[in-house]
């Protein structure tokens, strides 16, 4: 069988790399540099369990700039491509899936289309309108940035939103690639697919959220965050995970899907949903007086990403605190090694570490890092144990 996916980023090379396991693959990407590195069998994402497939493991995958050609025998064709939020009309972008489903359609009209980037509810609906007799599914992902192949290989669950026959065969093709037999598969309609995408993230965002107001209040009142977390933790039908205090949730996916579920509500009653975008922004309120109160000169930003074993910064919740100390006429300066040039939104960048450490007053950190420990009375952070 031949699947083309088309988007090479987490969820795309992590999809790929599952099917050529045991089927051939062909990415597709407009990045000529991506392209050339997964040829040259290196991941263009920071995922360690991704560099060592491309690298080691006995995997049918191939990459081309030439998408056309790609089409032409694929059985499915998965897309993969960014749906930014587009503030301006208060929903996903979607005009790459809209494109990628054309292009693709025209040169095959018989094969399968399956989208796997996050869309707005209704969306996969709407484009079998525009396609009437052609196979258009949804497929959400439930992966984290650096573990993204991991994710794929043991995960949680599949859900494929087609209760038919394509449904059916998409799923066993997901459970073949993994390393897991015992996997739910859940087949819903496509719009509910599309609604527990949504849903699953904004829940993941309200428990960030949650725990980022326990530790305000607790900060504010003088009290022990960490005290107060495990034992409410205590209770099993909450639960000591995903509770670790943070500058507030960033990425790629959650800022953008909890602001389209909120979108999606339009028309439908509801206070929790834009609760938990407000709260986010509070959030880094909150975390921007608390570092300003301390009356620093300088302040620096060690790493912009927001998880260990990733090179994403995309929303990271630090560049909002950052812009916060910035708009009091504070000096920042950044240390992040993964950055090229030397300003980001006009703040220095530093490489040197130890001149990075001189040179600021306090020194904000989203985690703990054993590089900070020498300077230890300078580190502002809100992680109490040591994880994301």
């Amino acid at each position: 069988m031949h699947v083309v996916v088309v988007g090479t980023g987490y969820v795309g090379l992590s999809n790929a790399v599952i099917l050529a396991r045991h089927h051939r693959v062909t990415a597709v990407d407009i990045n000529a540099e991506r392209i050339a590195q997964i040829t040259a069998k290196q991941s263009p994402i920071l995922d360690a369990d991704l560099s060592d497939y491309l690298a080691n493991q006995p995997i049918d995958l191939t990459a081309t700039l030439n998408a056309d050609v790609a089409y032409s025998d694929a059985d499915y064709v998965l897309i993969a491509t960014p749906t930014n939020y587009d503030v301006a009309t208060n929903h996903f972008d979607t005009s790459t899936v809209e494109a990628v489903t054309r292009d693709a359609l025209r040169s095959n009209p018989n094969t399968r289309i399956v989208i796997k980037s996050t869309v707005p509810v209704g969306f996969t609906a709407s484009l079998r309108a525009v396609h009437p007799d052609a196979s258009i599914t949804f497929s959400p992902e439930f992966l984290r940035e650096g573990r993204a192949l991991y994710d794929n290989l043991h995960p949680s669950r599949i859900v494929v939103g087609d209760r038919g026959e394509v449904g059916e065969h998409f799923a066993q093709l997901l459970l073949e690639g993994s390393l897991e037999t015992d996997v739910p598969v859940l087949l819903t309609e496509s719009t509910e697919a599309e609604a527990i995408k949504l849903f699953s993230n904004t829940y993941l965002a309200l428990r960030v959220a949650y725990f980022n107001e326990l530790d305000t209040y607790a900060a504010s009142r003088g009290l022990d965050t960490a005290q107060i977390i495990n034992g409410v933790g205590l209770d099993p039908r909450i639960g000591s995970h995903y509770n670790n205090p943070s500058f507030g949730y960033g990425g790629y996916c959650l800022p953008k899907d909890t602001k389209q579920l909120l979108a999606n509500y339009a028309e439908v009653p509801q206070s929790l949903i834009a609760a938990i975008v407000d709260a986010n922004r509070t959030r880094k309120d909150f975390i921007a007086d608390d570092i300003i109160a301390r009356g620093p000169k300088t302040v620096g930003v060690y790493r912009l990403i927001m998880k260990e074993g990733s090179d994403n910064f995309r929303e990271s919740a630090i560049q909002g605190v950052m812009k916060r100390i910035k708009a009091k006429g504070i000096e920042v300066v950044v240390y992040e090694p993964t950055l090229d040039g030397e300003e980001f939104f006009n703040s220095e960048v530093l490489s040197d570490l130890e001149n990075f450490k001189q040179r600021a007053d306090v020194i904000i950190a989203n985690r703990r890092t054993d590089d900070l420990d020498d300077v230890s009375a300078k580190i502002y952070t809100r992680d109490i144990y040591g994880r994301d």
